[in-house]
């Protein structure tokens, strides 16, 4: 008797896992291949380029950086509305010196029934480059992701009614993340999203 129900556990068992993966279109499938791609690329690059945190810190080990599966369904398209008012806004790295970038605008992005707003700043790099970013906390952050935050950069489109994707598959974390020769700034109160974004980049530390 035992035996037999070893043998249904084992037959059945194959059909109820391929049950519970997505079924992925074939866009889909070649969408996911190209972000992993992405992200073997970047870990050899983390590895062993010069002025990344693991070739400038040598008290710290390379491993392989840690993400979430990629997840199709964490893709949004937006337009970006501008702030009427574009105000130039303090922020503080984690080192705590203080930064000002402006609050340009923001994207919306549909997620389990609500709708929610992310920032999109401006500001200027220490080596005197324009640079748009969105950074943001979010109900993983300090468990399953870095407690500063995760950061997704936006390439700014001259029209205005273009339409940005959001990809969240995208979001990582700042050099902050794994060496304390860094200094990386702070999301504000504003940029939390009350939802659990489970695509991206993990903590590397645990």
């Amino acid at each position: 008797m035992k035996h037999s129900v070893a043998i249904f556990i084992l037959c059945i068992f194959p059909v109820l896992f391929s049950a519970c993966k997505p079924n992925y279109t074939k866009e889909q499938k070649a969408y996911i291949a190209s972000v992993e791609k992405q992200r073997t690329d970047k870990d050899k690059a983390m590895q062993f380029e010069e002025g990344t945190p693991f070739t400038r810190d040598k008290s710290i080990k390379f491993e392989p950086l840690k993400y979430f599966d990629v997840d199709p369904a964490f893709v949004f398209k937006s337009k970006l509305h501008l702030y009427a008012s574009q105000d130039t806004v303090e922020t503080q790295g984690t080192k705590g010196d203080k930064r000002k970038v402006v609050r340009l605008g923001y994207v919306l992005f549909p997620f389990e029934g609500k709708t929610y707003t992310i920032n999109v700043y401006t500001g200027v790099s220490r080596t005197g480059l324009l640079y748009h970013s969105i950074w943001f906390t979010d109900k993983t952050t300090g468990d399953e992701t870095y407690g500063v935050g995760r950061y997704i950069d936006f390439e700014l489109n001259p029209n205005p009614d273009y339409e940005y994707t959001i990809d969240f598959n995208l979001a990582y974390n700042p050099y902050c993340a794994y060496s304390a020769l860094y200094s990386c700034t702070l999301p504000t109160k504003e940029d939390y999203i009350d939802v659990a974004i489970k695509a991206g980049e993990k903590k590397f530390h645990h």
